[in-house]
This record gives C-alpha cells, structure tokens and sequence, in this order.
C-alpha cells in the first residue's frame, strides 16, 4: 500500500488568489492512500523543502505530490530535496496548479475544482511510480567551440585557462567574427582593435586550445559527454605549418581587384589575402573562384583522358607566380579539404550573426546609389585598417561628407520584412557614429531618424544624450519614406512625428543602421546540433531565465547572439557563463544519464523500427539477438524521455519510465470517477 504525501504551493498570490487551497488541501485528504497532505506559501523556498523532508520521515511518505509551478522548472529542486529526506528522486510527482490552472482562471469558483483534480490525478500516478536509477555515463575531457567571435573566444580561454583541452572552430580564415570590424566600441569607445586583438593572440598560442580556421563542423553524433563531431577543413592552398606570414605571395600576386569581404565590398584584395592586418592566424588564404593557377587546375580535372593514350591532362597551373616567390615553398595548389572526427564532451555553439539585407527598402536605394551604405561599412570607413585609412569619404567621389543622415531600424521592428524584434544595438551604434563623425571632422552635421531610442545597458542613455548635447546629432523621430539623389546629394524625404509634420534633409551621406538576425545557416546547425531553434532562426534556450545558455540537448551550450540580439558585454558575461557550464559538466570523469527515459522489451518487438523513423534525438540503435532477430534498443545517453517512440510503437513494446500506461491509466480513473468537489465559499 502507497503512502502518499501532499503539498500544496500557494505561490503567494500566483495560485492562491484564484484556488482555494486549503479545499484542496482538504479534498485531498480524504483521497486513497494519502496519508498526509498541506500547504505552505512557498514550498520551494527552504522552509517550505524542509516541510517537505521532516513529513517524509515523521509520516514514512513513500511518494510524494507537489502542487506547484511547472515541474520544467523545479522538479529537480523537489527531487533533490526528497532524495536528502532518504527517498529516490523519482518518487516525486509534480502537478502543475499555477501555469495550467490558477493563471487561465479568473475566480475560485473555477480555479478550485481543478486545481483538486489535477492534484488527485498526480497522487494516482504515483501509486505505479518505481524506483528509478540513472546509469552512470563516462565523460570525455575535452570540449569544442563553434565560432570565433568575441563570445566563442572568450568560451575557448576560460575553458582553456581551467587546463580543459578545448578546440575553436571558425568557418573564416581568421578568428575575431563581427568585432574585429568595428573601430571602437560604446559607450566608452574603447579601440575595438585594442580589446580583442591581444584575445586573439592568445588563443593562437594558448596550450590547451587547438584553432580550426577556414573550418566547419560537418556532422555530429552521440551524447552528453561523448560527442563526435566531423570537422571540414577546407584547403587553404597554403601550408600553414611552412607559411610565416611574410607577405611576399600577397605582394606578387598579379590578379587583383576583388571587393575584400572583410571591408563589406568597399576595399579590394587579390586572389590570395589575408582577410584584414591583425588576422589570427596571419597566413594568407587564395580564393580558388579569383586565382588564375586553381581555375586552370580545375579546368584540367574537368577535361577527358587523351582518347589515344588514354593519359590524365597535365595539371599545370598557369600562372603560380606566388607558389615560385614563396621562400618557404608554403603554397600548394593541390591541397585537397579533409574530414577531422575528434570527440568532445561538451560543444558551445558560439556562431554569431549576420547584418540584415537592406535591398529589400528599395526606396532607401540601398545598391543603387553609391553614397547609401550599411553600418558597418561606415565602421570599415572609420577604421585606421580600412580601405581608407580611417578617412570618411563618400564612396561616389571620394569627397568628405558635409551633412549625413542616419536611419535607424533598417530590419528591425517592421513586421513587413519578418523582423518585428528589436535588434537592441542600433540605437547604440548610431550614437557612436554620430560621436565619432563629429570628432573626425567638428564641421559635419548628423541627423537620426528614429522610432524610439532603446539605451537600456549602464552608461547607455547618457552616451546617446551625449551624442545629442555635445556633437550636435539632430534626432528626428520618425521614419523615412523615401531617398533619392538631385546633383551630388542625396535627398532624404521623412516625417516628424513629434511636430507632427513632413521632414526634408539633404545629405552627402545616407547610413543604414541595419539590425541583426541568425546565420543564414542557422538552422542546418541546429539540425545537426539537435537543438531547437524559433521562428526566426535563434537558438532556444532550455530555460530563458533558469537555464539561459543551454540548449534543449544535454551538453550543448550556447552564447552571443545566436540566441538573439545582444551587445559585446552581454555576448562575453554570456560566453564566460557557458564555459562555467562545461566545466562544470567535464569535472567529473562520470556523470549520471536521464532515468526517466524510454525501454523496449526485446522479447516482444517485432523490429519495424518505427521507433527510429520518429525519435528526435536519435536515440534508437538497432541489434541483433541470438535468434537473428534484428530489435529496436534505446541509447541511454541520447534519449531525453520524450516519449514520442513509445507513443508511436504500434506493437506497444516501448515503455517510458515514470510513465507507465497503468500510471497514465489511474490518472484518467481519478479524474473520471471521483466525485465532485464542493463548490467554494
């Protein structure tokens, strides 16, 4: 016979205002094994656990019920609280009376009756529950970084400094992401360079971190603490272990004129580069769609065997001038791209981000009129490494801009382009420019429109009244309908909303402040990940607040804005954060896996692995028995207790512990053949 305790959580006013707990508690007690039952204000706090353990012992609870908030967010705090009172944790039942129950009901009258039905039908449950023992799972050392911005450096050294070996992998030939971009930083306006220059060194020449560059991850496979992951290092064409950086194949190369990425298309390079001065590493990468020698190579692959000899083409390159200047004989044209399969124990997803698309505002003229321009080019033109050397000139004639206007909100907050959330550091960056305009030429006058100014972080507001009270910056607040040039201006046609009436500014300049969204591969991460992601390509957090830089997969972590748009501050305190998590995870040469995960009985399964075809987390493997038999089994590791395999199974084979169909069974008896409760006072 069960001996089944009750405790209900008044939650303050959050249940207790809309369900009469004391009926509940009062119901309850009169319910088939239930041998005690309560209320407390706030069982999660520790009075409240201790309530909990002190009734476990005095009444000899075997099963306990707590009716509370979502078990999502304390069902390991009351089954670690359980586990202290001399109970298995998995004894536990959780009923959820406040997001199901007492905040979708306005009055007692409703509230009451249900929140007892929701609490008899868990007491029921727990009636079939069984004790419940995690297996324990061994850990593999060492962890991998995805992106090397700021937020995956920042990952890979405060893993790496706690002597966790620890691989960065970054699709680009150099490490640095968006930051690396930027001439400085706000509010303080710190040198951008300055900061993170001396971080990327460091992880160049830091012991414990291995650096991928020009690398992706291709695949991964396993679980919590034996990931495998397949790296694709594409080929550099030069040999990094000969190259020194020297400089003299970027010197001598004769094809070139080609926008540089890195300067968002407003500098040029030639078919090898280096990606920008303080690169890491500071080897050159050749672009094979610009170098003549890679496209001769490649057009002789393509070509058929001599029909007569029946000889290969001679792969000659035809021009190769870099590969015959190179003193260290670093380049090789026929570098092919290799797969790389290492094992991690835990991945921090660390991938950034990309500007949004203006071509879309067609009547901003984005593409079409050269002195239009996104922020970011205007961050490249500011830059002392820029294509122009930190001077401000008008792409047009290479004229210094007189007068520029500066248009907020470019892809954010506009449900008209997909974007309706807030990029949150346009507002910022658009006050920095506008301080910095001023300081590279006094005589230049800025204009913002703008919807709403956001300055939330510390020192914010005060830097953008800054930009307004001390450098002149003129905010309009309103948006802009339309663009077009007359001679050599630009013409910027917009509304005051504040007065209340139409607004015409000439301008030499016209910046976009465009706002941030995920990586256009965002979602084939995921998907390879096993993460979930929202709407718009973000990461979903496990938790928003109680768990904000993990992902749904035990042992991936996330930080920066591949979880949404954040600044430097946030995306470091967000990386630092994950690091603490995986050394927290790889600290241990074991961990314990889930409990409540599915089985299968072998005896009894047919092998029509429709199991397989629907689980989501690829935890069913198959095997074969003695008899030839070829059944399902679940991976302990992987499987995460969704249940969907034993939802699917036609044969019925596959149980979820914890949730046995008996359990599921009593819960709908308790709820259809108890009788109704009296009605509140």
């Amino acid at each position: 016979m069960a001996r089944i305790g009750v405790f209900v959580c008044r939650c303050g006013s959050n249940i207790g205002a809309t369900v009469d707990v004391k009926k509940v508690v009062e119901a309850l007690g009169q319910t088939p094994d239930v041998v005690f039952a309560t209320d407390y204000m706030f069982m999660c706090s520790e009075p409240g656990q201790t309530l909990i353990q002190d009734a476990i012992r005095d009444h000899n609870l075997d099963r306990v019920v707590v009716a509370a908030c979502s078990p999502t967010m304390h069902f390991r705090t009351f089954s670690s609280a359980i586990q202290r009172a001399g109970l298995n944790p998995y004894m536990l039942e959780m009923a959820n009376i406040r997001e199901q129950c007492s905040w979708v009901h306005p009055d007692k009258a409703v509230g009451t009756p249900k929140a007892t039905d929701i609490v008899r039908m868990a007491a029921a449950k727990t009636r079939w529950f069984e004790p419940l023992y995690p297996r324990e799972i061994g850990v593999t050392r060492r962890a991998l970084v995805i992106g090397g911005g700021v937020a995956g450096i920042q990952a890979a050294l405060d893993i790496a400094n706690a002597g966790v070996p620890v691989v960065l992998v970054e699709r680009s030939p150099s490490i640095g992401g968006r930051m690396a971009q930027l001439d400085k930083t706000f509010p303080t306006l710190d040198c951008s360079g300055c900061i993170l220059t001396p971080r990327m060194t460091e992880v160049s020449q830091h012991p414990n971190i291995t650096l991928r560059t020009w690398s992706e991850v291709a695949t991964v496979r396993g679980f919590v603490g034996n990931f495998e992951v397949d790296i694709l290092q594409k080929p550099r064409y030069i040999d990094e272990s000969k190259c020194t950086g020297c400089g003299e194949c970027l010197t001598r190369c004769p094809w070139k004129g080609f926008p540089l990425e890195f300067d968002e298309g407003l500098g040029t390079r030639s078919a090898v580069y280096r990606p920008f001065p303080q690169a890491v590493p500071n080897k050159p990468v050749i672009d094979p769609e610009t170098c003549m020698a890679l496209k001769s190579i490649a057009e002789d692959a393509d070509r058929r065997p001599d029909p007569l000899t029946g000889a290969a083409p001679k792969r000659k390159p035809k021009c190769g001038l870099c590969q015959k200047t190179c003193p260290r004989e670093a380049v090789d044209f026929f570098q092919q791209p290799k797969i790389m399969t290492e094992k991690f124990g835990a991945v921090v997803l660390a991938n950034g981000f990309r500007l949004f698309d203006p071509t879309v505002y067609g009547e901003y003229g984005y593409g079409r009129y050269p002195d239009v321009i996104t922020s970011i080019q205007m961050e490249r033109l500011m830059n002392a490494a820029g294509p122009t050397g930190g001077e401000i000139r008008r792409p047009s004639d290479g004229k210094h801009p007189r007068s520029v206007v500066f248009l907020a909100c470019v892809g954010s907050r506009d449900e008209h382009v997909g974007r309706p959330y807030c990029s949150k550091i346009c507002c910022m960056y658009t006050a920095k420019h506008a301080i910095m305009l001023k300081e590279h030429d006094p005589h230049v006058q800025t204009y913002v429109f703008y919807m709403d100014v956001r300055a939330g972080g510390k020192g914010y507001d005060e830097f953008v009244r800054r930009a307004q009270e001390e450098y002149g910056a003129c905010y309009i607040r309103g948006r802009v309908s339309k663009i077009y040039p007359d001679g050599d201006h630009l013409v910027v046609m917009g509304e005051d909303t504040l007065m209340g009436m139409p607004v015409q500014v000439e301008a030499d300049m016209v910046v976009l402040a465009t706002g941030v969204q995920p990586q256009a591969d965002a979602g084939d991460m995921a998907r390879k990940l096993g993460i979930s992601y929202d709407g718009y390509g973000f990461i979903n957090e496990s938790h928003p607040k109680l768990n904000p830089v993990e992902s749904n997969t035990a042992g991936i972590f996330v930080a920066g804005m591949t979880i949404g748009p954040k600044d430097i501050p946030e995306s470091v305190s967000q990386a630092s954060a994950a690091a603490a998590k995986v050394l927290g995870l790889l600290s241990q040469p074991t961990m314990l896996g889930e409990a409540m995960i599915s089985a299968v009985s072998q005896a009894r399964c047919t092998g029509c692995f429709t199991c397989e075809q629907v689980c989501p987390y690829n935890a069913v493997e198959r095997v074969t028995l003695r008899d030839g038999r070829q059944v399902a089994q679940i991976n302990e590791g992987l499987c995460k207790g969704c249940g969907v395999c034993a939802t699917a199974c036609p044969g019925k084979v596959i149980n979820l512990r914890g949730f046995s169909d008996q359990a599921l069974l009593a819960q709908m008896n308790a709820l259809f053949t108890l009788p109704e409760v009296v009605a509140v006072d």
